[in-house]
């Protein structure tokens, strides 16, 4: 069976406060499983979601540069 992490363990490893990871939480946000002494995540699904979350810069990036914006002597 896989460990599950605490909110304070969950909050160290993303560096979100524990206040904002209950927020999260709360609003169903992040994915979670909630026991009787707490609620607790697993390390899988939280890689799952923070693979959702990644953003990508752009493949590439036209610059065009149009010959009257540019000074002449």
């Amino acid at each position: 069976m896989e460990k599950l992490l605490t909110i304070s363990q969950l909050s160290e490893l993303i560096q979100v406060s524990t206040k904002t990871i209950y927020q999260w939480t709360h609003t169903g946000f992040i994915p979670h499983i909630k026991l009787p002494k707490g609620i607790r995540f697993k390390s899988v699904d939280i890689e799952k979601w923070l693979q959702k979350r990644l953003k990508k810069g752009r493949k590439s990036y036209k610059l065009s540069i149009n010959k009257y914006d540019v000074d002449t002597i």
